[in-house]
C-alpha cells in the first residue's frame, strides 16, 4: 500500500494541461476566423477585379462607337470649298428627297466638299425647302451656300416640264410637245404613230387618243418625243393598274372619263356627269343614246357652236345625238379626278344636264324633259347676253341635249 503513496504527485499538472487545450482551441479558432475573413477577401478582390473589367470593356466598346461621331465628322466650315467653283456637273434631285439627300448627291458629283456643309447651308436658308425635283446644271466645287441658290434658281435647271390640262386631244399635246421640246411637230407625229403602232396596251387597238394621261411631266435631257409620249402611256396604264380597272374595260373607262372632262370645266360634276351618262346608256332617254355635243365637235374637229343643223342630222361614228352608245375612241386626255369619278359616280336618276352659265360654271342636272328644256332655254338666254342674236347658235348647247 506504501508504493501507492510513495509515488509523488504533482497537483498542478493537471489544471496546466487544461489551460494549455483551451489556449490551444482558442488559437485554432482564430486561426479558423482568420482563414475565412483572408477566403473572403481574395473572392471580393476577384469580384471587384471582373467588375472593373466590365466597366473597362463597357466604356470601351463605347468610346468606340462614339469616338467617329466626335473625330470623324467633318465641320461645314473645314469641309466647304471656297467656290466659286468650276466646270459643271448635272445632277438630278428625286421627289422626297431631304437636305442631306441632296447633300450626299451633291458630293459624289464633287459639288460640294461635302453632304454636311450642304446640310448646314441648307439648314441656314429658309428657302431650301422650296427646292423641287428635277435635273440641274451646277458647277463642281462650289461653297456649299451657293449650292442651295442654285437649286433655287430655276435657271440651273436642265430639264423641261410639260403640262397636259384634262381634256386636251391628241392634236394638241402634240403641239405643247412640240414646243417645250423645240421640234417640229412632224416630229411628234410621227413618234405619235410609231408609239401607235408599238408601244400601247392590246386594248388600245393602236388609237393613242386617251392615252395621254393628263398632268405635269418632267423631262429630262435628251428626251425625244418618242421617250415622252411613252412616259405619257405609262402613266394612264400605271393609273388604270392602281384602280384595278381590267383591260377589256379600259378604253369604256377612258372614253367616258374623256368625255366627262370635255363636258364640264368643274371637277366637282364629273361624278354627276359620269351618272348621266351611265343613265345615257342604260336607256333612260329611251333611244340609247348620249346626245352630247363634245363628241361630235371632237369627230369634226371644230367647236360645237359651229356645227350646222346639216351636219346634226348627219350620220357620223361621233355623232351622239344619232348614234347610240359610246364613240369609237376617246376624246381627249383623261386625268386621275375624271376616272375616279367615272368608277365612282353617285347615285342619282339624271338623265340631262346642261351648264346654263359657263362662266359660273353653274350646271343643271334633272330627270325630267320638261325640266331639261327650261334650263336649255337658261343657257340661250346666257348665250344671248354674250353675243347679238344673229350670231347665237341656238340649237348648240352644253350638256346632254335629250
Amino acid at each position: 500500500m506504501s508504493e501507492l503513496f510513495d509515488e509523488s504527485f504533482d497537483e498542478s499538472a493537471a489544471p496546466d494541461s487544461h489551460a494549455e487545450a483551451k489556449a490551444e482551441d482558442r488559437r485554432a479558432t482564430v486561426r479558423h476566423r482568420e482563414g475565412r475573413r483572408k477566403a473572403q477577401r481574395r473572392r471580393n478582390i476577384v469580384t471587384f477585379v471582373v467588375m472593373v473589367g466590365a466597366l473597362a470593356l463597357l466604356i470601351g466598346g463605347g468610346w468606340a462607337l462614339i469616338r467617329p461621331m466626335l473625330t470623324d465628322r467633318p465641320t461645314a466650315e473645314a469641309s466647304d470649298y471656297p467656290g466659286p467653283g468650276t466646270g459643271e456637273a448635272q445632277v438630278v434631285v428625286s421627289s422626297g428627297d431631304t437636305g442631306a439627300d441632296i447633300g450626299a448627291t451633291l458630293e459624289v458629283a464633287d459639288v460640294v466638299a461635302s453632304a454636311s456643309a450642304f446640310v448646314s447651308a441648307y439648314n441656314a436658308n429658309a428657302e431650301a425647302i422650296q427646292i423641287q425635283a428635277g435635273t440641274f446644271t451646277l458647277q463642281q466645287q462650289m461653297r456649299a451656300s451657293d449650292a442651295v441658290a442654285a437649286l433655287l434658281d430655276p435657271g440651273s435647271r436642265s430639264d423641261v416640264t410639260i403640262t397636259i390640262p384634262e381634256g386636251w386631244r391628241a392634236s394638241k399635246i402634240y403641239e405643247r410637245i412640240a414646243n417645250r421640246l423645240e421640234v417640229p411637230r412632224a416630229d411628234v407625229e410621227a413618234a405619235a404613230v410609231d408609239v401607235s403602232a408599238n408601244g400601247l396596251p392590246p386594248e388600245a387597238n393602236g388609237s393613242i387618243e386617251g392615252w395621254l394621261f393628263a398632268s405635269t411631266y418632267t423631262i429630262v435631257p435628251g428626251s425625244t418625243p418618242t421617250s415622252v409620249l411613252q412616259q405619257m402611256v405609262a402613266i394612264t396604264v400605271q393609273a388604270l393598274d392602281e384602280r384595278a380597272v381590267p383591260a377589256e374595260q379600259r378604253i369604256e373607262v377612258l372614253t367616258k372619263a374623256s368625255i366627262v372632262e370635255a363636258e364640264v370645266p368643274n371637277a366637282e360634276e364629273w361624278g354627276r356627269v359620269a351618272r348621266v351618262i351611265e343613265n345615257r346608256l342604260g336607256n333612260c332617254s329611251d333611244d340609247g343614246t348620249l346626245g352630247m355635243d363634245t363628241t361630235y365637235a371632237y369627230g369634226l374637229d371644230k367647236p360645237a357652236y359651229e356645227i350646222t343643223k346639216t351636219e346634226w342630222a348627219t350620220d357620223h361614228p361621233y355623232n351622239g345625238r344619232l348614234r347610240a352608245g359610246l364613240p369609237p375612241t376617246p376624246i381627249g386626255a383623261p386625268g386621275a379626278g375624271a376616272i375616279e369619278g367615272v368608277l365612282n359616280p353617285p347615285a342619282g336618276d339624271w338623265c340631262y344636264f346642261v351648264t346654263v352659265n359657263p362662266e359660273a360654271g353653274d350646271t343643271r342636272f334633272t330627270a325630267s324633259i320638261e325640266e331639261h328644256l327650261a334650263n336649255q332655254q337658261l343657257y340661250r338666254d346666257w348665250l344671248a347676253q354674250q353675243q347679238t342674236a344673229t350670231e347665237t347658235p341656238t340649237e348648240t348647247l352644253t350638256g346632254s341635249d335629250g
